[in-house]
């Protein structure tokens, strides 16, 4: 009997829990990440797709600091969020200013946005060694802001910047600077622990005191990930008694990134059981992680918890068994909860078991104990004895699939390649050619491709002569090329494996080739390529 899905830890329902406010500072805190940077229109699109998923503050940026951001509040204004509410974010006037005088709060007025929130200095070092202000000034400069941004109608949100370190190092002038943003009218006051180095014991014990000694004001955290522990602290910081968690999606920010909401998340929901404004759309978490790495123009993180594309991937034979059995048992969570889902990874650790789902996941209902998918165990460790890798080649694998199962329909019949590289002279680059010959629809097909690299004269030869009967092919693009050589003591005779990542534009597939030849074993993962995608289109 295969038991259901469910949650592998019994339902602890606490009553009376709090509503865990989601404070997302993507937008600002998220681009000071290395490699990170949004234009003004992503920045749009991403507060959209925020307020549809149910963050309840959008942290958009620094008005006055830069002319993208000035752009972006400017265009924000046309905005109609329907749940989320937009932060501008500055920090406490000058020393020795009256706040109305101060120019960089009347910025955060002009950028009429409901919320603003505004950073003032916690620790001591930072105030007599950095901004170098008498601590009594310091408290003044607070208090002074947090009044002038309530007496105009915003929401405050006061970051006390090193709140932790400045604790640790003088506690009592630490609670001066959060009494100073409560007289002033604070509407939130959100301990940073700027340098993301506190433990979790130390930092829960931190914010309990803080949210003991302010009962009649609501407590967030900001943490940063610089100790492996963004997501741990912010964790605890709510089991102490915050009620806003501030964060990043996919962790993005300074050095190695901000506590990071997509898993946080997950964590306070279904883990915690928190009530969340944005709970019912858990679902659409992947696709919003997907979506966010996509306008940062960086590559999606594979081994992220929950989202990730390995966070339910299973490869190991034993463990694809009992997953098969029993869901839960290697499964923290239901993947479908985050929009993510169950994978099975083929490979020579696999199993009979392995085969079964990965197969099921393409299509097949192969019989377990039947003689073919012995066969097919046997080819599969064959192939991969002799290099070949499926891990990240679906695409092959399916075709694979289908010859073994008698289900293959060739859509060409390949005679022959030839690819020539040639250099004339020191002062050209080198360029090359590739020549197939291939039959489609009983026609011979004999072309000619150039390209300056031999895999992309191969390519596009091989796209020229299947154009006429099949079109489609135009949408597919290479997406990534990697090369290994698999025993490297063999020299220039060792065995190459080639593995190609491909789309046309809705799917994404993998496919793989394998021989001491690096042009035969281009050839055969492009082959793959093509045919998978003729396959796709026929299968819609």
């Amino acid at each position: 009997m295969i038991l259901q899905k469910k949650s592998p830890i019994p339902p602890s329902f606490i009553m009376n829990k709090p509503t865990i406010l989601m404070y997302d500072t993507t937008l600002r805190d998220g681009t000071q990440g290395e490699g990170v940077s949004f234009s003004v229109t992503d920045k749009i699109r991403i507060a959209e797709k925020f307020d549809q998923f149910g963050i309840d503050y959008i942290e958009g940026g620094w008005p006055g600091s830069n002319p993208r951001d000035m752009a972006f509040f400017e265009a924000a204004k046309d905005l109609k969020l329907k749940h989320s509410k937009l932060a501008a974010f500055g920090s406490t006037r000058r020393a020795n200013l009256k706040a109305e005088e101060d120019p960089q709060l009347q910025t955060l007025i002009d950028a009429e946005t409901p919320v603003v929130t505004i950073f003032g200095k916690t620790w001591l070092l930072h105030v007599k060694e950095v901004i170098r202000v008498a601590p009594e000034e310091n408290l003044a400069m607070i208090e002074d802001s947090v009044r002038f941004l309530k007496e105009r109608g915003r929401e405050v949100v006061y970051d006390a910047e090193h709140f932790y370190d400045g604790y640790a190092d003088s506690p009592d002038y630490a609670m001066q600077t959060l009494e100073a943003a409560v007289k002033g009218g604070a509407d939130f006051l959100a301990l940073c622990d700027t340098n993301g180095g506190k433990l979790v014991g130390e930092l829960a014990e931190m914010t309990k005191t803080v949210v003991e000694r302010f009962p009649d004001t609501k407590v967030g955290v900001h943490c940063h990930n610089d100790s492996g522990l963004g997501v741990a602290v912010s964790l605890a910081g709510v089991e102490a008694g915050a009620t806003m968690v501030q964060g990043t999606f996919n962790g993005y920010g300074e050095r190695v990134g901000n506590a990071n909401l997509t898993t946080i998340l997950p964590n306070l929901a279904l883990k915690m059981e928190y009530p969340l404004n944005c709970a019912e759309q858990l679902k659409r978490l992947r696709e919003l992680s997907l979506f966010v790495a996509d306008l940062a123009n960086l590559e999606h993180d594979q081994k992220a918890p929950f989202v990730g594309l390995s966070a339910f991937t299973h490869k190991g034979g034993a463990h694809a068994d009992a997953t098969k059995k029993v869901s839960y048992s290697y499964e923290h969570v239901d993947p479908t909860k985050v929009g993510n889902k169950q994978r099975v990874l083929v490979s020579d650790m696999a199993g009979r078991s392995s085969l079964l789902m990965k197969a099921q996941e393409l299509g097949f209902d192969l019989d377990r104990n039947s003689p073919e998918t012995k066969v097919i165990i046997e080819k599969l460790k064959e192939l991969e004895y002799n290099g070949y890798e499926f891990e990240s080649a679906d695409g092959s694998l399916r075709l694979l699939l289908d010859k073994l199962t008698d289900k293959h329909r060739s859509h060409f019949q390949f005679e022959g390649y030839r690819v020539i590289v040639e250099r004339r002279s020191k002062a050209e680059a080198p360029i090359s050619e590739a020549t197939i010959k291939l039959k489609v629809d009983g026609e011979t097909q004999y072309v000619v491709a150039e390209d300056p690299g031999p895999v992309g004269a191969l390519d596009k030869a091989l796209r020229l002569a299947l154009a006429k009967s099949f079109p489609q092919l135009s949408e597919l693009s290479l997406k990534d090329y990697k090369v290994r050589i698999l025993d490297s003591k063999q020299g220039a005779e060792a065995k190459t494996r080639v593995l190609i990542e491909s789309s046309d534009g809705s799917e994404l597939w993998g496919t793989v080739g394998a021989s001491d030849n690096i042009i035969e074993a281009s050839w055969q993962a492009i082959r793959d390529s093509i045919e998978y995608k003729i396959l796709l289109d026929e299968s819609k």
